[in-house]
């Protein structure tokens, strides 16, 4: 096993990761759970955009979205995703690739009866990614779902948590001179255990 201290200790990358997020929510000014989360179109090109995460499993990465958004086709296409989680404030960073699958059961519906209503009548309204008129056309179908749905709407079929099970866990913390720790843990599939790599930086 490679030889890891401090930050770094431990056998579950996971429990890892929820340390650093958890230690970054007093640190970060803003969104200390945003992540840079990647996809792939059916062409190869690639696409990344800024999202949530919501939970860090025992073995899983999870956040929430629109199923028929462009990030939502391309994961269903594809069944795999990447992201980065970085931390100014703490100059350290995770990356993770791996496996998808959706959650759109209890957990799901447990998450979106925790948003704001106005977040809730949102997903409703918004065909997310799709070509939008006006400001004002979108505020007049929150208006007509705020009327259909009233002060409890249910969670949207189109909308819910997407899992990434990773495949690679990828730890990078700042070091002086540009000499970076990093150790990565990878496994070929979800059932494997991990093999524990120092990188070079």
């Amino acid at each position: 096993m490679t030889e890891r201290t401090g930050i770094f200790a431990g056998d579950d990358p996971f429990e890892i990761a929820r340390a650093w997020a958890a230690e970054a929510e007093g640190t970060e000014i803003n969104d200390p759970n945003a992540i840079a989360l990647a996809t792939v179109d059916e062409t190869g090109m690639p696409n990344a955009r800024m999202v949530l995460l919501k939970e860090i499993e025992a073995g899983a990465f999870v956040f929430y979205t629109n199923y028929d958004s462009t990030k939502g086709r391309e994961i269903a296409a594809a069944g795999k995703a990447a992201f980065v989680m970085h931390w100014k404030s703490l100059r350290r960073q995770i990356r993770v690739r791996g496996l998808t699958e959706v959650e759109d059961g209890p957990q799901a519906d447990a998450y979106y009866a925790t948003r704001s209503l106005k977040s809730r009548l949102g997903a409703w309204a918004s065909a997310q990614s799709e070509p939008l008129e006006s400001r004002a056309a979108l505020m007049a179908k929150v208006a007509t779902v705020t009327a259909q749905k009233g002060p409890n709407p249910p969670r949207p079929p189109f909308w819910g948590g997407i899992r990434i099970i990773p495949t690679e866990i990828e730890f990078w913390a700042d070091g002086a001179f540009r000499l970076h720790d990093r150790f990565s843990w990878t496994r070929r599939e979800p059932a494997e255990a991990w093999r524990v790599q120092r990188l070079n930086p």
